[in-house]
């Protein structure tokens, strides 16, 4: 039987008070599976990308439980927080904030020098195609070269989970296509459990599991028996 990666209970977060308060999580219950790749589906606004942040150990619910494996994240201190941080999580944002003064191999060095067990930065490029291009620097690369070398810095540090959030947002459909292919093979090489938050409907086609959210909730989860591959989507 597979266990999760994840489990939320009850999750909820509140900015501010009063009649001003911002309920961005309304009650969160989910289940992710280790091993599996996850799009987390919904408008600006609708709770995915705070959800991310809660299980990613970069934010603290309000109320309800979280765990990662069989650790209880919403009762860790901020410095076991770090740990699972450092020691289990890969993070890709949408806009790549990579080191100008860096080449792409300096770039992902970065992150070998503090992780617990890390692949070289040779290899983690290779993992995103990116070999060639390994002495470039940011302004020599392409946006979507540059996000790749971020999945590069990301998977480097061998993480159990890779948070992506919006990884695909400021790119065209091919260089997006090129990218989500690179996520697809650090899920299936590496076996990480992979979480996009996106508001594009069509990278649902290729997840395991779709969580459809829309105001501060989970209104559907949705099983894909066929996925599509990065370059069958329909941009």
């Amino acid at each position: 039987m597979t266990r999760n990666a994840f489990k939320t209970r009850g999750i909820t977060k509140v900015y501010g008070d009063g009649e001003t308060a911002i309920h961005a999580l309304r009650g969160v219950d989910l289940d992710i599976p280790e091993g599996e790749f996850v799009v987390l589906l919904g408008p600006s606004g609708s709770g995915k990308s705070t959800l991310l942040n809660i299980i990613g150990g970069l934010d603290r619910a309000s109320e309800g439980d979280a765990w990662f494996q069989d650790q209880q994240l919403t009762a860790m201190t901020d410095r076991e927080l770090t740990r699972y941080r450092r020691d289990h999580v890969g993070f890709v944002f949408q806009f790549y904030n990579l080191m100008p003064s860096l080449t792409a191999r300096e770039n992902v060095e970065l992150v070998t020098e503090v992780a617990r067990n890390p692949m070289t930065p040779d290899e983690a490029l290779a993992l995103v195609d990116l070999t060639d291009r390994a002495d470039h620097f940011p302004s020599e690369l392409s946006g979507g070269e540059q996000q790749r070398v971020a999945i590069a810095r990301a998977i480097a540090k061998n993480p159990t989970v890779l948070f992506c959030d919006e990884p695909t947002g400021a790119l065209d459909s091919a260089t997006g296509r090129t990218v989500l292919t690179a996520l697809q093979n650090v899920n299936e090489q590496l076996g990480a459990t992979v979480l996009i938050v996106t508001h594009a409907a069509s990278t649902a086609q290729m997840a395991d599991r779709v969580l459809h959210f829309a105001d501060g909730a989970i209104r559907e989860v949705i099983r894909n028996k066929e996925k599509l591959q990065p370059s069958e989507i329909e941009w």
